[in-house]
């Protein structure tokens, strides 16, 4: 067989058709020829190109997404989840609440109730620990009935910045050590938690009450 007729078999042969020739004489001719050889292997390595290409996959990620929003079960799982997963943050939030609250109380009930630690004025001393008292108070109808946490927000926000205001005030004038106003960061951590109990039971799906137990709000 002539070179040009062993190419013609071979590119059958690559294409996966009928060469026409016994494999034999195709291999026999491709030992003999290294023109044949070296045509050979531009042709498989052009078959290759060819054939292995980049394929365009569609983003179907928002076709997707629009499907499972789609379905009122998928949906409604969904809303289930981010219900739950804002319940359990409540729940840890209520419990950093009331532990403020009472550790506000544990300082301001001995000041009110028997004058311990109070300073030179311990008609002043009683009244702050009565406000904070009150304030503790707050903090903890805060923790338990969460759903109205936001509404204590405006004054813990107020407390926090007129105590923060005035301590640095106080302390750029020499007024006080810095040492004894750190306390009173206490009043931002409490203003903190408050907002994000607040924020969090906004976001609670009214149907989390099937994935709660019951009576634990």
């Amino acid at each position: 067989m002539t070179c040009d007729k062993v190419r013609i078999a071979l590119s059958a042969r690559l294409d996966g058709e009928d060469p026409q020739a016994p494999a034999t004489v195709l291999d026999g001719h491709l030992t003999t020829c290294s023109g044949c050889r070296n045509w050979l292997a531009r042709a498989e390595q052009v078959t290759r190109l060819v054939r292995v290409r980049v394929a365009d996959v569609p983003d179907l990620t928002a076709t997707v997404l629009a499907a499972v929003a789609a379905d009122p079960r998928a949906a409604a799982a969904e809303r289930q989840r981010r219900a739950a997963t804002a319940y359990g943050r409540r729940q840890i939030l209520r419990v950093a609440v009331a532990v403020a609250a009472v550790a506000q109380l544990a300082v301001a009930l001995p000041i009110l109730l028997a004058g311990l630690g109070v300073a030179a004025d311990p008609h002043t001393s009683r009244e702050m620990a009565s406000f904070d008292v009150a304030l503790a108070v707050g903090f903890v109808l805060a923790a338990y009935r969460p759903e109205r946490a936001q509404a204590f927000v405006p004054v813990a926000f107020v407390l926090a910045i007129c105590l923060a205001g005035t301590s640095v005030i106080d302390i750029a004038n020499s007024t006080t050590a810095l040492v004894h106003e750190i306390g009173h960061l206490a009043a931002v951590v409490q203003a903190g938690l408050l907002w994000a109990l607040g924020r969090v039971s906004r976001r609670i799906d009214p149907s989390v009450s099937a994935v709660v137990p019951a009576g634990r709000g």
